[in-house]
């Protein structure tokens, strides 16, 4: 079997080429991709390919916390975008995900947010994923994590995965997040602990005030190994099937088609639009579809594709007086502090403070997320603002709507057709009109309100109907960059993976990434995904899960 010698770095074409057989195939070096490379590798018995089919992680951008949006719409980003959504004034929504060792925990915003306990005890009771309810899921977090502040119970302290507080705050930001305690608000130092609700600092995915992807995490400590060959610029096209056994992939290297052959299994690590679209490209999928697409169809599988849905976010935006925002900082001297010292504004992870709460005092969790930024943020922070801007983006983490991804081509190399539906489900739209409320509301309040001149977006703000806060949230809306669900774990209809991640129909085929949450996770997916992968390493090789029991190879 064949590892990565010591003359294939990451990106080469020569060595490890003639004997293409390794016991896993990983596709996709993302946030899940790195966090498998690195825990199967750890037996040297086992050799693993992990393909991706971007670069190398070295842009400047993907280091310094504050330039994440620099990077979309570049050659970094696959830049795929949405239908035009019926609920938004027929708009078609960016979505902006890395293409690069990392994936998008080189590209995200950082915010170390595990979710609600709900979640995945819905996980759970309602779609049948037994052993992922939040006591079985928790020791994997606390595996993953190595908190600079927090420890025990509920956190880890040497895990892989820096999770530290930021290095700079705004006084905006501080000045917002008292403002929203006065408003009623519980302060909270920890969403990930206890209780969720409250207002508070955001933790992040950095390690003393630098990016910290699952690309330094994992993947670079376990590149010397012998037993792990990473191959870049390597686009998979397709799994290879024998009946209804996966047994290799075939990607597109410098314009020539190769197959690495897996004598154990495949694993999809692509995220929620490429994993599901390699399975439709191979014949898995709703076997109607994959006709209409001239696919033959080797296993049908309805539930591909489907149920695809995203956290939305719409921000509302205030010109500010007597302050500065971030986007002073954006100047040479500024630059490098950062270098140097890795602190100052340019350490900053742009949306530094927020909130969760619920929308109705029905709920038994919150539904709503807020991101506070002191900058002026809309359109994925694609448009320069006219002036110092303060911006509160309203999400719903708790969504109803449901869409779906099909493929336009039985070309690999067109993208999907992406429709995530937003706002079918009328229960988004409420939520987010009560969320805009409360963010108007907290506005008023000491000591934030003497730093707010005027409202921008939208241009008035007082007395505003349920209709007009709507009107703008249909305008404004944006992904939050949560997209899941298109490859659904459970035990009903419309499951795609069993609970050990086995894709349904089909022999040593996982899928390993946020497509498998049957249900999104109140807040940011970056940490859930990392979970993930620590829990499927330890299905894939059958060690018993943490505090757990054995479960099956």
């Amino acid at each position: 079997m064949a590892g990565r010698t010591a003359s294939e770095q990451p990106g080469s074409t020569q060595a490890g080429l003639k004997q293409d057989v390794f016991n896993y195939v990983i596709v996709g070096a993302g946030s899940a991709g790195c966090v498998l490379a690195a825990r199967l590798t750890e037996d040297p018995s086992v050799s693993v390919l992990l393909l991706e089919a971007g670069g190398e992680d070295d842009a400047d951008e993907i280091k310094i916390p504050a330039a994440f949006a620099s990077l979309f719409k570049t050659k970094w980003d696959w830049n795929y975008e949405t239908t035009p959504q019926k609920h938004m004034d027929g708009r078609q929504a960016f979505w902006p995900r890395m293409k690069a060792l990392g994936g998008c925990s080189s590209m995200n915003a950082m915010i170390y947010i595990r979710g609600n306990r709900a979640d995945y005890d819905g996980w759970r009771d309602g779609h049948g994923a037994q052993g992922w309810g939040y006591h079985e899921v928790l020791p994997y977090f606390i595996r993953a994590e190595r908190n600079s502040r927090l420890a025990g119970p509920v956190h880890g302290t040497d895990g892989p995965l820096h999770v530290e507080d930021r290095r700079y705050n705004h006084e905006l930001s501080d000045a917002w997040m008292a403002a929203a305690v006065t408003s009623g608000l519980k302060p909270t130092d920890d969403f990930n602990g206890g209780e969720q609700e409250g207002a508070g600092r955001y933790q992040v995915t950095c390690h003393k005030g630098r990016r910290w992807s699952t690309a330094d995490a994992y993947l670079r400590p376990a590149l010397d190994r012998p037993n792990l060959t990473v191959r870049t610029h390597a686009q998979a096209t397709r799994v290879v099937l024998r009946g209804t056994r996966a047994v290799g992939v075939r990607y597109l290297r410098d314009g020539v088609e190769s197959t690495a052959h897996a004598s154990v299994e495949v694993i999809l690590s692509g995220g929620a639009i490429n994993s599901p679209q390699l399975l439709l490209l191979s014949g898995i999928g709703p076997a109607e579809h994959l006709r209409e697409q001239g696919i033959d169809v080797a296993v049908d599988l309805q539930g591909v594709g489907e149920n695809l849905h995203d956290h939305p976010a719409a921000g509302v935006l205030w010109h500010t007086r007597g302050t500065t925002d971030l986007s002073d900082f954006q100047t040479p001297a500024r630059l490098a502090q950062w270098q140097l010292t890795h602190r100052g504004p340019l350490s900053s992870n742009v949306a530094v403070v927020g909130a969760f709460f619920a929308s109705g005092d029905d709920l038994a969790a919150p539904d709503v997320q807020l991101h506070v930024a002191p900058v002026g943020f809309y359109d994925n922070g694609l448009r320069e603002t006219p002036g110092r801007m303060f911006t509160v983006g309203v999400t719903v983490v708790d969504v109803a709507s449901r869409g779906r991804l099909r493929l336009r081509s039985r070309d690999p190399l067109w993208r999907p057709e992406i429709d995530p539906r937003y706002y079918e489900d009328p229960a988004d739209m409420a939520a987010m009109v009560t969320g805009f409320r409360r963010a108007v509301d907290i506005a008023r309040e000491a000591p934030i309100a003497r730093f707010l001149d005027r409202p921008f977006l939208p241009a008035r703000i007082d007395n505003l109907s349920d209709g007009e806060v709507a009107d703008h949230v249909r305008a404004w809306t944006q992904t939050l960059y949560h997209p899941v669900g298109t490859c659904a774990m459970g035990t009903g209809e419309s499951a795609v993976v069993d609970p050990q991640l086995r894709v349904l129909g089909v022999e040593g085929l996982r899928v390993v990434d946020a497509s498998v949450m049957p249900t999104v996770t109140r807040g940011n997916t970056n940490a859930p995904t990392i979970m993930i992968a620590e829990k499927a390493a330890d299905l894939i090789l059958g060690k018993p899960a943490i505090g757990g029991i054995p479960r099956p190879r």
